[in-house]
This record gives structure tokens, sequence and C-alpha cells, in this order.
């Protein structure tokens, strides 16, 4: 079963400790959940580059019809 073929998940599902993979508008990124920071906002680290960041800024421009979030 190929990504798209699963069904994406919410984001208020997300956990701290977790790997997720996420598409929105044509990115793609890795990531693990360090910490909550109020409400569907975490402090994530990519896992790719190392740096850390929150989730509202990979969701800032809103969430495309490509939007796949998915835990890894």
């Amino acid at each position: 079963m190929s990504k798209s073929d699963k069904k994406t998940m919410s984001i208020d599902t997300m956990r701290v400790g977790k790997n997720y993979f996420i598409k929105n508008y044509g990115e793609t990124t890795s990531f693990s959940v360090l910490a909550t920071s109020g409400i569907n906002d975490f402090k994530i680290k990519d896992l790719l580059s190392l740096e850390i960041y929150f989730f509202g800024t990979l969701i800032q421009y809103g969430i495309g019809e490509d939007f796949e979030l998915y835990e890894i």
C-alpha cells in the first residue's frame, strides 16, 4: 500500500516522542515531536536537517489539497 492509499491522520492525534511524515503544497519532510506548545502546535525536530522549529511553521500558509500526515 503506498502512502497515498492511507488515510491522512488528524493533527490533534500527534504525540510527543513519535515520528511523522508530512506533505503539504508539494513539500515533504519527516520530523519528531519534542514537546507540545499550545493547542495543535508542537516543537519539532526535522529528521533530515536536525533543525528544531514549530509545527505551525510547516502549515503557516494553510493546508493544501495534497496534505498528508502519517506516523512513521
